[in-house]
């Protein structure tokens, strides 16, 4: 018998034994960081880091579209100078790098960090240490690059990086290294995410959630945190092989001494093609939820929708070559990879006619965040269409590095992933937050949104027609490019509009007092059984789950387990299949070392970008905090003294 199994045999408090205020009062102490700001430092709370998470990317997102904004002002006009070439490679290169790396991926994450543990009745997130470590990895990668290009050594070479451009003969001084490093950073916190939502989802579930039972949004995410397991460890390799080049003289993509230039290429969009999917499926899933809140019935085809989210994921790494048409590879490999780019609209078109279903058989409630479901119908139906189009061999062999690309990865992205984020912004705000959002301001920002959307991207549509390039840092009136470019522009500052309309209404509305109920929308989901915002233990007793809608069929959770510690953090672990209860695993307490062990991974990893050294003499004080991190400590057993004052309480 184990030390734990020792633990729990012991007569120690459990949560059954105290009266509800009681059992909150008694939870509330246990689980308690810290106070001040030691406490947020070494907070390991689910909802806390995940809103990190949140308002990191949010902020993220604010600075590139800053960057956007300034493209804009650059084209909308012939022989624009407000930009020399130089810094304007610098200004889409960020734009498309932070867009992607920096806020697409990390917010989804938060978002899942935050919701997953709610929505299966669990008091917190698989393996915390490891959860704040990310963040604060996250947090140095998206530093480290705006502090380089404030600094002008910002990357250039586009978001793609492509050798030779970005390898040492083009390539000079630490602009391609920041950006390889950069991935570095932002992949390792991605990775420790989806390994932690792959155990809380497939261990830490509530009793009775079978796989069947799962929300919609908890199957996106773990499909999406497996997709992120098998995709990113190949695009990490491809930045390393890029360092390695510029650094200490290998030749991965030399093609003189032997590499290959498109070795890049095939590593990049290995990964970056399923990070379509990585950003999207997380957004079928806030979406399904949206759709069956505001439908007010169970989602219609529930199996097929969870086979459509596998089925995606595993085409998704099959298409990646779809992006490399006009690179010379062989024309039958061509066709197959066109005929899996245009399959995997099949499964995405399953999930939607599911969704049209849904609120066909319904009772359907107009309020915002189904109107940004709407949205997000229109936008990326566009935008799978016009992928449908560029999988097309001849077709992209005409349009590949023009701007009808960048509104296709514009209309897929800001329609299919921006758009449903904001509507679950404005679904689960209140359950955040303990406050709405004002719905009257939302119509308004939607409505610039989707005008602007569909303006802007649909003039970057014609503009790649007629022949406008990417990378284009000015061009000459003689193009006559310069009406579109106009209507694109001030389409795309509309967008800029609206997300200033999101951040005031969000400042606007923290400033009002908790008042939001604990189910405003009468949603079905475990997450609002608890109150509006969540204590930091999230359930002071473990639901029981009997159904997939379990507060549609029993508003009151009436149904619950028992047998928890009070007096330590504890979790329930269930089977991964059937959800029965398992064990008891306690929770480690909050620690600085998550953070000591980012700050020495921020150094190494920066360090190497001036001298493979780094990494070798970095090794050691690494280890070191990893030892002093993992190094085991033994479970507080309870004393006799301390048992006896348990029976005390409990009688």
């Amino acid at each position: 018998m184990s030390d734990v199994e020792r633990v729990h045999d012991l007569d120690v408090p459990r949560d059954a034994s105290f009266a509800p205020l009681e059992l909150a009062r008694r939870l509330q102490a246990t689980w308690q960081p810290p106070p001040g700001l030691m406490g947020w430092l070494c907070s390991i709370d689910h909802k806390s880091i995940g809103k990190r998470y949140m308002v990191t990317a949010f902020a993220h997102l604010l600075m590139a579209g800053l960057l956007a904004m300034v493209i804009r002002v650059q084209l909308a006009g012939s022989d624009m100078q407000l930009l020399d070439p130089d810094l304007y490679n610098q200004v889409f290169t960020m734009h498309g790098t932070v867009m992607m790396f920096l806020f697409a991926v990390p917010m989804v994450e938060g978002v899942m960090m935050y919701l997953v543990p709610l929505m299966v009745g669990t008091r917190i997130i698989a393996f915390p240490r490891l959860n704040a470590f990310s963040y604060w990895v996250y947090l140095s990668g998206g530093v480290m690059i705006w502090v380089a290009f404030f600094l002008n050594v910002g990357p250039d070479a586009g978001w793609f990086s492509y050798p030779p451009l970005a390898g040492p003969e083009y390539g000079a001084g630490k602009r391609s290294d920041i950006y390889a490093q950069m991935i570095t950073f932002t992949e390792v916190a991605a990775l420790a995410v989806a390994i932690e939502l792959i155990v809380t989802i497939l261990k830490l579930r509530a009793p009775g959630m079978t796989l069947m039972r799962m929300p919609l949004f908890v199957w996106a995410s773990l499909v999406t945190s497996f997709m992120i397991v098998f995709s990113m460890p190949s695009v990490v390799i491809a930045s390393t092989l890029l360092i390695l080049d510029r650094l200490i003289g290998t030749h991965f993509y030399n093609p003189a001494e032997g590499g290959d230039v498109m070795l890049w290429q095939h590593l990049f969009w290995y990964f970056a093609h399923p990070e379509v999917y990585i950003i999207f499926l997380p957004a079928v899933g806030l979406a399904s939820h949206i759709v069956e809140t505001f439908s007010r019935r169970p989602t219609f085809g529930y199996p097929a929708i969870v086979l459509a989210l596998i089925g995606n994921a595993l085409l998704s790494f099959g298409l990646w070559v779809h992006h490399m048409y006009a690179t010379g590879l062989p024309r039958l490999g061509n066709s197959f990879f066109a005929a899996s780019s245009m399959t995997i609209a099949i499964p995405t078109g399953i999930v939607v006619f599911c969704w049209l279903a849904t609120i066909a058989s319904g009772r359907l409630v107009f309020r915002t965040p189904m109107l940004w479901i709407i949205a997000f119908f229109v936008l990326f139906v566009i935008g799978g269409l016009s992928g449908v189009m560029l999988a097309s061999v001849p077709i992209d062999l005409q349009l590949t590095d023009t701007y009808f690309v960048t509104a296709h990865i514009h209309f897929v992205l800001v329609g299919g992933a921006v758009a449903p984020l904001i509507g679950a912004l404005y679904l689960w705000f209140p359950k955040m937050t303990g406050r709405m959002l004002d719905e009257r301001l939302g119509i308004v920002q939607w409505a610039l949104f989707v005008s602007g959307g569909f303006v802007s991207f649909g003039g970057m549509v014609l503009l790649g027609i007629s022949g406008m390039t990417r990378r284009v840092y000015t061009y000459p009136p003689s193009m006559q490019w310069d009406t579109l470019n106009l209507i694109t522009s001030l389409a795309g500052w509309a967008i800029g509009l609206s997300f200033l309309l999101l951040l005031v209404n969000i400042l606007w509305s923290l400033r009002a007092p908790v008042r939001a109920p604990a189910n405003p929308w009468t949603a079905s989901g475990l997450e609002w059984l608890t109150t509006s915002p969540p204590p930091i233990y999230n359930f002071p007793l473990i639901p029981h789950v009997s159904s997939r809608t379990p507060l549609w069929d029993d508003p009151s959770g009436s149904e619950v387990v028992t047998g928890l510690r009070v007096d330590q953090r504890e979790i329930l672990v269930t089977t991964t299949a059937e959800a029965e209860p398992d064990m008891r695993d306690p929770v480690p307490d909050p620690s600085l070392w998550p953070l000591i062990a980012a700050i020495v991974t921020t150094i190494v990893l920066m360090g190497s970008i001036f001298t493979p050294q780094a990494i070798v003499w970095g090794a050691l004080p690494f280890a070191a905090v990893l030892v002093a991190w993992l190094y085991p400590r033994k479970v507080l057993a309870a004393t006799p003294a301390e048992i006896d004052q348990a029976k005390e309480a409990r009688s």
